[in-house]
């Protein structure tokens, strides 16, 4: 499935494939690919509800991840008023927020460049994994804008200290870097990058479907009320219903029985990811 420039492709094992198909612009977003992300991401998150898909990769064609805001967009912006740059605004923040909040697990490839908005959509994913010649920058201040949209979910992945000091510079952070900061979770060469990608993805479908959503939901919970009442009994229902579901029961009988779980199976894999 394809919309202007940007590519679906869910594969029969449910891994969805969701690319950034500009490589002649360096995959730099417009209104237009905003709009085709949002429409990808409502399916995903059908999808990704009822199991059908495990789990999302968020990738690009060409030499850069994305380049950010499209140049010729940029200049169409320059004569918005108030109102049409905040509806502007409203979509990318839907974005960010479809891509966040997608139930199944995340991983993110990036190579190359990394700007502006292409930032916060590898801060949305759970796993983020880039090439050594990745380049990241939040560079909006050099021309008069901020990280608005992206920045709570850059700022959660890197922390407050550190935010504070790339949205206000607008330094290049490089990909070892990225990965002291926490943005990045692996660093890999160029050409073992799609082999690091293919073993993640064996990885993340190993697990229990329906545990990995609860899991996922309990942590966003956490985030916004590290420490409550509600929060620790939210903690304990979610182990106890767990428990007692039938893909909990499947587990611990496969466990016990030294045999693959049946998700496993019909994820068309029979054996523990590769190492």
């Amino acid at each position: 499935m394809s919309t202007h420039h940007c590519q679906l492709d869910i594969d029969s094992r449910g891994v969805a494939r969701l690319t950034l198909d500009r490589p002649a612009v360096h995959n730099a977003f417009d209104d237009a690919l905003i709009a085709a992300l949002n429409a990808h991401l409502e399916r995903l998150h059908a999808l990704a509800a009822s199991g059908e898909v495990r789990v999302v990769v968020l990738g690009s064609h060409g030499k850069h991840f994305s380049a950010g805001a499209d140049l010729a967009w940029m200049k169409r912006m320059v004569d918005y008023s108030v109102d049409d740059n905040l509806a502007d605004s409203r979509q990318l923040s839907r974005l960010m927020h479809g891509l966040d909040t997608l139930p199944c697990p995340t991983l993110c490839r990036v190579q190359g460049a990394a700007y502006g908005g292409a930032v916060g959509l590898a801060a949305c994913c759970d796993l983020v994994i880039a090439s050594m010649a990745a380049r990241f920058c939040l560079s909006e201040v050099k021309i008069g804008l901020s990280p608005a949209v992206v920045g709570p979910y850059v700022q959660r992945a890197i922390g407050a200290r550190q935010m504070r000091r790339y949205a206000l510079t607008a330094e290049v952070i490089d990909a070892a870097t990225a990965r002291e900061l926490g943005l990045v979770h692996q660093v890999e060469a160029g050409d073992a990058l799609d082999e690091e990608i293919d073993r993640q993805i064996d990885t993340l479908l190993a697990p229990s479907p329906q545990a990995q959503r609860a899991t996922k939901a309990l942590l966003a919970q956490i985030a916004r009320e590290p420490e409550s009442d509600a929060i620790r009994e939210a903690a304990c229902r979610t182990i106890s219903e767990l428990r007692v579901s039938a893909e909990g029961q499947e587990g611990l009988a496969a466990f016990f029985d030294k045999r693959p779980p049946a998700w496993l199976v019909a994820s068309g894999g029979d054996k523990e990811p590769r190492s």
